[in-house]
Parts: C-alpha cells; structure tokens; sequence
C-alpha cells in the first residue's frame, strides 16, 4: 500500500480562482491551467498579478475569436495583442490545458501542446508577480504552480 496522498494539490478549484506563487515567477518557472470551456462561454482570463498590478493577462474571446493578450499597471491597459499563428485555439464545450513557461524576457504560452504565442514582459522585476487568477466562463480541473 502506497503512503504518499493523492489528493490534487488544488482540491477546490472554483472560479474565480486566486493562489499565490511560491518565490514569484523566474526564468524556468512554469504553470498549467486545465479546465473545461463553458458551452455558452463568452470568455475567461488567466492573469499572473503583482500585487494590484497585472503582469500577465491572457484573455479568450469567443464572440471575437481572438487571444487578448495584455498587461495593467496602476489601473492602465498597455496595448493589446492579439494576434496569433493559427485559429483561435479554444473552443466553447471543449476541454483545454494551457502552460505558460517564464523565460528573462516573455512568457511563452502553449494550448493543448502547441505554442501559440510569446509574450514579452513588460514588469520587469518577475519575483514581484506571485499571485495567479483564473476567473470567466470555465470549469477548472486541475492547476500546477
């Protein structure tokens, strides 16, 4: 019989969903974000926070089919991007998993296995960005920090 616990890490993984970030990010760091699209979902939202600040927000719009990508500092949106390789890589009904690599100067984001974007930083100090959310129209299913 086996001793170690197979209780996920995260065992209520309710949206809007906060956790804090060990150490913050740094170069290597990664985080996986698996769920369930909504079938009527209009959109959903990953953001790594740095206190009140956002780092990192990734953002699917389904009436829009695109991938917001952005960063908000003391209450101001920089400018988007949006635009991607491929089609939009999440589908309302469909499950999904999302990782997100921290390297010295972008986040690399990959859906479902394939690469989809980079994301160069725009908050600097990756340390500070210690507190992920997860909020919009999804069912989570599992979470790695």
């Amino acid at each position: 019989m086996s001793s170690f616990s197979t209780q996920p890490p995260y065992p209520n993984l309710t949206v809007p969903f906060f956790t804090s970030i060990s150490n913050g990010l740094y170069p290597s760091k990664s985080i996986v974000i698996s769920g369930v699209v909504l079938s009527d979902a209009k959109r959903f939202q990953i953001n790594l926070r740095c206190g009140g600040d956002i780092a990192f927000h990734l953002n699917p719009r389904f009436n829009e089919k695109v991938v917001v990508r952005n960063t908000q500092i003391n209450n101001s949106w920089g400018p988007e991007e949006r635009s991607l390789p491929g089609s939009m890589p999440f589908s309302r009904g469909q499950r999904f998993s999302v990782w997100i690599l921290c390297e010295g100067h972008c986040f690399k984001v990959a859906v479902d296995g394939q690469h989809i974007c980079e994301y160069r930083h725009r908050m600097m100090n990756l340390p500070d960005i210690n507190t992920l959310e997860v909020a919009g129209d999804i069912q989570l299913t599992h979470m790695e920090t």
